[in-house]
Protein backbone atom coordinates (compact mmCIF):
# COMPACT_ATOMS: atom_id res chain seq x y z
CA UNK A 1 0.00 0.00 0.00
CA UNK A 2 1.74 3.38 -0.57
CA UNK A 3 2.11 5.80 1.90
CA UNK A 4 2.91 9.61 2.07
CA UNK A 5 6.06 10.72 3.79
CA UNK A 6 7.50 13.83 4.32
CA UNK A 7 10.92 13.75 2.12
CA UNK A 8 14.02 13.08 4.20
CA UNK A 9 17.43 13.07 3.06
CA UNK A 10 17.61 9.36 2.45
CA UNK A 11 15.25 9.50 -0.28
CA UNK A 12 17.14 11.06 -2.67
CA UNK A 13 18.36 8.00 -5.10
CA UNK A 14 14.70 6.85 -4.82
CA UNK A 15 13.79 10.55 -5.86
CA UNK A 16 16.30 11.16 -8.27
CA UNK A 17 15.39 7.77 -10.18
CA UNK A 18 11.40 8.92 -10.09
CA UNK A 19 12.59 12.26 -11.88
CA UNK A 20 14.68 10.38 -14.42
CA UNK A 21 12.59 7.38 -15.31
CA UNK A 22 9.85 9.65 -15.31
CA UNK A 23 11.44 12.97 -17.48
CA UNK A 24 9.56 12.64 -21.03
CA UNK A 25 5.93 11.59 -19.06
CA UNK A 26 6.13 14.23 -17.51
CA UNK A 27 7.71 16.95 -20.20
CA UNK A 28 4.17 16.44 -22.38
CA UNK A 29 2.24 18.23 -19.27
CA UNK A 30 4.14 20.42 -17.75
CA UNK A 31 7.70 22.19 -18.18
CA UNK A 32 10.84 19.55 -18.17
CA UNK A 33 13.40 20.63 -15.40
CA UNK A 34 16.32 20.86 -17.47
CA UNK A 35 19.58 19.04 -17.36
CA UNK A 36 20.67 21.10 -15.35
CA UNK A 37 18.05 20.12 -12.24
CA UNK A 38 19.68 16.02 -12.83
CA UNK A 39 23.62 17.36 -13.09
CA UNK A 40 23.09 19.71 -9.52
CA UNK A 41 20.38 17.05 -8.02
CA UNK A 42 22.18 16.09 -4.78
CA UNK A 43 22.92 19.77 -4.29
CA UNK A 44 19.66 20.65 -5.20
CA UNK A 45 18.64 18.03 -2.60
CA UNK A 46 20.27 19.52 0.46
CA UNK A 47 18.89 22.98 -0.59
CA UNK A 48 15.21 21.91 -0.61
CA UNK A 49 15.99 19.62 2.51
CA UNK A 50 17.28 22.80 4.20
CA UNK A 51 14.32 25.20 2.96
CA UNK A 52 12.21 22.92 4.34
CA UNK A 53 13.60 22.34 7.50
CA UNK A 54 13.30 26.41 7.60
CA UNK A 55 9.49 25.75 7.38
CA UNK A 56 9.73 27.26 3.67
CA UNK A 57 8.15 24.45 2.27
CA UNK A 58 7.05 21.04 2.97
CA UNK A 59 8.11 18.40 0.29
CA UNK A 60 6.01 14.49 0.07
CA UNK A 61 6.82 11.62 -1.63
CA UNK A 62 3.97 9.01 -2.41
CA UNK A 63 6.56 5.46 -1.92
CA UNK A 64 5.30 1.97 -2.61
CA UNK A 65 6.17 -1.02 0.02
CA UNK A 66 10.00 -1.33 -1.76
CA UNK A 67 10.58 2.10 -1.20
CA UNK A 68 10.02 3.73 -4.72
CA UNK A 69 8.90 6.58 -5.58
CA UNK A 70 5.06 6.46 -7.59
CA UNK A 71 4.76 10.50 -6.73
CA UNK A 72 5.33 13.62 -5.06
CA UNK A 73 3.16 16.32 -3.78
CA UNK A 74 4.70 19.34 -2.06
CA UNK A 75 3.62 22.42 -1.09
CA UNK A 76 5.90 25.54 -1.51
CA UNK A 77 6.35 29.40 -0.66
CA UNK A 78 4.67 28.87 2.46
CA UNK A 79 3.97 32.15 4.13
CA UNK A 80 1.06 34.06 5.93
CA UNK A 81 -0.68 30.54 6.21
CA UNK A 82 -1.01 29.60 2.16
CA UNK A 83 1.36 27.58 0.03
CA UNK A 84 1.10 26.86 -3.62
CA UNK A 85 0.02 22.64 -4.31
CA UNK A 86 2.08 20.79 -6.81
CA UNK A 87 2.24 17.00 -6.98
CA UNK A 88 2.93 14.39 -10.16
CA UNK A 89 2.63 10.64 -10.27
CA UNK A 90 4.88 8.24 -11.77
CA UNK A 91 3.15 6.78 -15.18
CA UNK A 92 3.36 3.82 -14.24
CA UNK A 93 1.09 4.37 -11.17
CA UNK A 94 -1.27 6.46 -13.06
CA UNK A 95 -5.23 6.40 -13.49
CA UNK A 96 -5.29 4.30 -9.58
CA UNK A 97 -6.46 7.28 -7.77
CA UNK A 98 -3.08 7.99 -6.46
CA UNK A 99 -2.82 11.53 -7.16
CA UNK A 100 -6.16 12.45 -5.40
CA UNK A 101 -6.14 10.40 -2.31
CA UNK A 102 -2.48 12.00 -1.93
CA UNK A 103 -3.25 15.29 -2.43
CA UNK A 104 -6.50 15.00 -0.05
CA UNK A 105 -4.06 13.77 2.53
CA UNK A 106 -1.62 16.60 2.06
CA UNK A 107 -4.61 19.22 2.20
CA UNK A 108 -5.43 17.48 5.83
CA UNK A 109 -1.74 17.83 6.89
CA UNK A 110 -1.41 21.33 5.63
CA UNK A 111 -4.22 22.14 8.21
CA UNK A 112 -4.23 20.39 10.88
CA UNK A 113 -0.01 19.66 11.29
CA UNK A 114 1.28 22.80 8.72
CA UNK A 115 -1.33 25.27 10.15
CA UNK A 116 -2.42 26.87 6.90
CA UNK A 117 -5.41 27.80 5.73
CA UNK A 118 -5.22 27.92 1.92
CA UNK A 119 -3.84 26.04 -0.66
CA UNK A 120 -3.43 27.36 -4.67
CA UNK A 121 -2.77 25.43 -7.41
CA UNK A 122 -1.79 25.90 -11.10
CA UNK A 123 -2.19 23.93 -14.28
CA UNK A 124 -2.78 23.71 -17.95
CA UNK A 125 -5.53 23.16 -19.55
CA UNK A 126 -4.68 20.49 -21.90
CA UNK A 127 -4.22 18.30 -18.45
CA UNK A 128 -7.58 17.00 -17.71
CA UNK A 129 -6.06 14.87 -15.53
CA UNK A 130 -4.84 17.31 -13.19
CA UNK A 131 -7.95 19.64 -12.79
CA UNK A 132 -10.04 16.51 -11.81
CA UNK A 133 -7.77 15.91 -8.95
CA UNK A 134 -7.77 19.33 -8.17
CA UNK A 135 -11.74 19.17 -7.92
CA UNK A 136 -12.23 16.15 -6.54
CA UNK A 137 -10.25 17.65 -3.53
CA UNK A 138 -11.95 20.72 -3.19
CA UNK A 139 -10.41 22.92 -5.16
CA UNK A 140 -11.98 25.89 -7.24
CA UNK A 141 -11.17 27.95 -10.15
CA UNK A 142 -9.45 31.44 -9.45
CA UNK A 143 -8.87 32.27 -13.06
CA UNK A 144 -7.04 31.89 -16.13
CA UNK A 145 -3.51 32.53 -16.56
CA UNK A 146 -0.56 31.72 -18.38
CA UNK A 147 1.73 28.76 -17.51
CA UNK A 148 4.69 28.84 -19.68
CA UNK A 149 3.27 30.58 -22.79
CA UNK A 150 0.52 28.24 -21.83
CA UNK A 151 -2.98 28.72 -21.38
CA UNK A 152 -3.92 27.53 -17.90
CA UNK A 153 -6.26 27.86 -14.43
CA UNK A 154 -5.25 28.58 -11.23
CA UNK A 155 -6.93 27.14 -8.22
CA UNK A 156 -7.52 27.67 -4.57
CA UNK A 157 -8.73 25.64 -1.78
CA UNK A 158 -9.60 26.83 1.62
CA UNK A 159 -8.31 24.61 4.32
CA UNK A 160 -10.64 23.46 7.60
CA UNK A 161 -8.51 22.57 9.88
CA UNK A 162 -7.35 19.41 8.08
CA UNK A 163 -10.45 17.02 7.00
CA UNK A 164 -9.05 17.23 3.92
CA UNK A 165 -12.50 16.71 2.00
CA UNK A 166 -13.19 18.03 -1.31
Amino acid sequence: MPSLRLLRFDHAPALLAFERENRAYFAASVPDRGDTYFAGFEERHRELMAEQEAGLHFFHVLVDDEGQVLGRVNLIDVADGSAELGYRIAERAAGRGLATAAVREVCALAGAEYGLTMLRAVTTLDNPASRTVLSRTGFTSAGELLLDGRPGLSFVRPLDGGSGAG
